[in-house]
């Protein structure tokens, strides 16, 4: 069933004419009554009854006034709410990162999202790259900032299943007590601290930051093993021992903690990504977002 038919059955309940429902649409009155007579065939029923002056609803035709009524007014709907979606004063968009992605980088394109499209719904969520893939995959998230070591896409990620773009690199730094010898130097080299107790997510130096210690020719000695950047940066202000910082972590750090870059022969790079699933259409929030996310990492 057309419902552009229904449309003209309504206009011609409420103004009892096929010639005053023609000039409200737009159609001429001969155009009117072959509709009506197209959805009477349709239906299987008269639905008005044709006067000398106009028109009147049979009993079928007061039948279903009401139900063309809720369906159009439901069709109405939901091209208000796809029109939404697209000019995004609706909508929600969910979206993961890694932990320090989630420190300045994020936020503040969180924020300027929703300061251009404050009705969009936002759903953000934390986690490892290799969880926020998986997230993904099943469909849970929108859009994943994530990061490698590697810069090669294809080896680092399952470009089949995700569109992979990058987005920024992210260099990390030497995190130093407090009146450390070494806090005043513009860069350092690994090795100048190859005596140092180190502060780590792991004492397997080769499954943190600390592997660049290996690649520079000496095995740490991690001192304290901790997960969270701020427990880490805690014993490094307490004078306990260096860290290795990712620079997007380095907005959050603390006052009393210095930050040195490495050289550059010994400065590990995280190649940080936007992922979202291939082969389906990208959702007008999680395009409005890559712009700010995009515009955010070029601050």
């Amino acid at each position: 069933m057309d419902m552009a038919w229904l449309d003209v059955f309504r206009t011609v309940a409420h103004l009892g004419s096929f010639t005053a429902a023609g000039e409200r649409l737009g159609f001429t009155q001969s155009a009117v009554s072959r509709q009506i007579a197209t959805l009477e065939a349709e239906l299987g029923a008269q639905l008005f009854d044709r006067l000398a002056r106009g028109v009147r609803l049979t009993e079928h035709g007061r039948t279903l006034l009401p139900h063309a009524e809720a369906l159009l007014e439901r069709l109405d709907t939901t091209r208000r709410d796809l029109v939404a979606l697209t000019e995004l004063g609706a909508g929600r968009l969910r979206v993961g990162a890694f932990d320090s992605a989630n420190a300045e980088l994020v936020p503040s394109a969180l924020a300027a999202f929703r300061a251009a499209h404050p009705r969009v719904e936002i759903a953000p969520t934390e986690g490892l790259t290799a969880h926020l893939l998986e997230r993904l995959a099943d469909g849970a998230i929108d859009l994943a900032v994530v990061a490698s070591y590697t810069r090669d896409a294809e080896a680092a990620y399952d470009t089949e299943q995700f569109d992979v773009r990058p987005l920024l690199d992210d260099p990390v730094l030497v995190a130093l007590p407090p009146g450390h010898r070494l806090a005043t130097r513009r860069r350092l080299r690994l090795a100048e601290l190859a005596d140092e107790p180190w502060i780590a997510a792991s004492r397997h130096p080769e499954s943190t930051l600390l592997a660049a210690c290996v690649r520079s020719g000496f095995q740490p000695r991690i001192e304290y093993a901790v997960g969270a950047w701020t427990a880490k940066l805690g014993l490094v202000a307490a004078g306990l021992g260096p860290t290795l910082i990712p620079s997007l972590a380095a907005r959050a750090a603390r006052p009393d903690v210095t930050l040195v870059p490495l050289h550059p022969d010994d400065t590990p790079v995280r190649h940080v990504c936007t992922a979202t699933r291939r082969g389906r259409q990208t959702a007008p929030a999680v395009a409005a977002f890559t712009g700010f996310l995009r515009a955010a990492a070029g601050n």
